[in-house]
């Protein structure tokens, strides 16, 4: 089912979609957060994605819960958004040789993934709301502020002495 596609015919449909691409987001994060945390050489950073890999379960354990709420079958649909963004993540973190540039790509890469499930997670809240599904929104609020919290730490990281290493 593509964006826009006639499977998505009402405000419900469109809710279900975006939930189910979520999903499939998070699963290929928590696949590719191992990766980012063996790359990493700042011990804040490697500690932060670790914290983050374990919290992405729970986001994961919460979208399930979310799904049986609001009794749609719990499966993810292909998000060419967040594997573009792993895809390019990965393309430079091949590139830097320099560990301390490395950290600096690696935090901009996560915050590109942080933004990227802000919206998301922003969207599915307001629709559930209008659609009456408080129960639903309360989880997806959960989800919503644990990525906040990630993009804020992220950017203490980087400008609290990362990037100037780099640079």
């Amino acid at each position: 089912m593509g964006w826009f596609s006639k499977d998505i015919a009402t405000m419900d449909d469109l809710f279900v979609h975006t939930l189910r691409d979520i999903y499939y987001a998070e699963h290929q994060i928590k696949k590719a957060l191992p990766d980012m945390i063996a790359k990493a050489t700042s011990p804040q950073l490697k500690q932060g994605f670790e914290i983050h890999l374990r919290e992405t379960e729970g986001q994961i354990g919460r979208l399930q819960q979310v799904f049986k709420l609001h009794g749609v079958e719990e499966k993810g649909v292909t998000c060419p958004a967040i594997d573009g963004i792993i895809e390019e993540a990965n393309d430079i973190a091949g590139e830097v040789a320099d560990k301390q540039v490395l950290d600096a790509a690696l935090i901009a890469a996560a915050q590109a993934v942080e933004h990227y499930e802000i919206t998301r997670y922003g969207t599915l809240v307001a629709w559930a709301k209008q659609l009456g599904r408080d129960d639903c929104a309360a989880l997806l609020k959960q989800n919503l502020d644990e990525e906040a919290a990630t993009d804020e730490k992220l950017t203490k990281l980087a400008t609290g002495g990362i990037n100037r290493k780099a640079a």
